[in-house]
């Protein structure tokens, strides 16, 4: 595991350059295909299963919904998110963390100590199997701030656990936080995901909500901590495309003590979630007006029907200018309580919206809905920009 490996995801193609030829033969002749007669499928793979009663399901689903997916990954990062695992420890957050060595994990535990009641600490349990390699330690804790810490520093919880999380991913060496919530959990490796879910024994876990990402990165080599989902407390992001203001969006959202270490733009999406929503107090619908800000011409089309709303996008946009996200993608944003999925404002990627009781599917592809559900109904596509958000019924949680 190396942090300073830059890990950029980009939306082409997920089949590998061995098993995509792009000529035809005529005869002896070779004739270059033209459009239509080579599939390129676009990018990454995302899946996302909620019950809205919040009854809590194995991982099998989650996994068995990426296998028709396959090909668009090549098995350099797969990962899952899952909400509702540690009820038992609901009250604490837990940390997942990778460490190169035993040494990184003494000096991390260490600083630990100082701030935290750890309340368990344990090897995260996996499955060996010969498709996941490279395995780095992993570990987990239950731990809660200390009161005379947060009393010394003037801070609250998540604002403590969120500086926690950016100071160990940059400064202690050998170690890096993928997951910092209250019961929840992102579970992710280099390999397909079908293979992380096996190898983490998500069938063993139960949740009330999963997100999963099939990785296609194609700028360089995959590694553990590039892999999807994306967490910062309770907030995780998978996603598809290539996000184009990706340097933009850094430099702005740096400024407010973020830190994108890992260089990769899905990174960027998170903490631009946990700014809107948590710092900033905006509501999910906000916060998706200023990622996937409508064109300046679509505001005025709306001003003359609703023009209080027309303000509103307005103030979005010139307030945070530089959160608006650009280029082609499709994500999906877990939180405690549900989930929020968002393409952008052309919808220059793919994703399907299906139902059935109280269970709400989303996918890169239908196929992946119908692999766990074949008799799912009200399936949709999602226009561009306008979010779908799925809530748990109140009382549920």
């Amino acid at each position: 595991m190396s942090k300073d490996v830059h890990s950029h995801d980009r939306g082409k193609s997920p089949q590998k350059a061995k098993r995509t030829s792009f000529f035809l033969f005529k005869g002896k002749e070779r004739i270059m295909k033209i459009e239509g007669q080579v599939r390129i499928p676009s990018g990454c793979a995302i899946s996302a299963m909620i019950s809205r009663d919040g009854k809590r399901f194995t991982g099998e689903n989650i996994m068995k919904s990426m296998i028709p997916m396959h090909d668009r990954s090549n098995g350099l990062g797969g990962g899952f998110a899952a909400y509702g695992i540690y009820p038992e420890y609901r009250d604490f957050y837990v940390f997942h963390i990778f460490y190169n060595d035993n040494e990184d994990r003494v000096v991390c535990e260490r600083f630990l100590k100082d701030s935290f009641e750890i309340v368990k600490a344990e090897n995260i349990p996996i499955r060996k199997i010969p498709e996941i390699t490279d395995v780095p330690l992993i570990w987990r804790y239950f731990v809660s701030p200390l009161s005379s810490v947060l009393s010394r520093l003037q801070l609250d919880e998540k604002e403590y656990i969120a500086r926690t999380v950016m100071h160990i991913n940059t400064n202690v060496e050998g170690a890096y936080v993928f997951s910092s919530g209250k019961n929840m959990g992102t579970f992710k490796a280099v390999g397909f995901p079908e293979d992380v879910g096996r190898f983490y024994r998500l069938d063993e876990y139960e949740g009330y909500s999963w997100t999963a990402h099939g990785r296609y990165p194609t700028n360089t080599p995959g590694w553990w901590g590039g892999a999807h989902p994306f967490t910062l407390l309770d907030y995780s992001v998978v996603h598809n495309g290539e996000i184009s203001s990706y340097d933009a969006n850094r430099r702005d959202i740096e400024m407010y003590g973020y830190k994108c270490n890992l260089m990769t733009d899905t990174e960027v999406i998170t903490y631009i979630a946990d700014y809107l929503l948590r710092r900033e107090g905006l509501t999910l619908e906000e916060t998706a007006s200023v990622i996937a800000a409508p064109f300046w011409s679509t505001i005025a089309d709306i001003a003359k029907k609703d023009p209080e709303r027309a303000e509103t996008l307005k103030y979005l946009r010139n307030v945070f200018p530089n959160l608006l996200i650009t280029g082609p993608f499709s994500i999906i944003l877990g939180f405690t309580g549900g989930i929020m999925a968002l393409n952008d404002r052309l919808k220059l990627r793919s994703m399907v919206k299906a139902e059935k009781g109280d269970m709400v599917y989303i996918a890169s592809e239908e196929a992946a809905i119908r692999a766990v559900c074949p008799d799912a109904d009200e399936i949709c596509a999602p226009a561009g920009g306008e979010p779908v958000i799925v809530k748990l019924k109140e009382g549920t949680y």
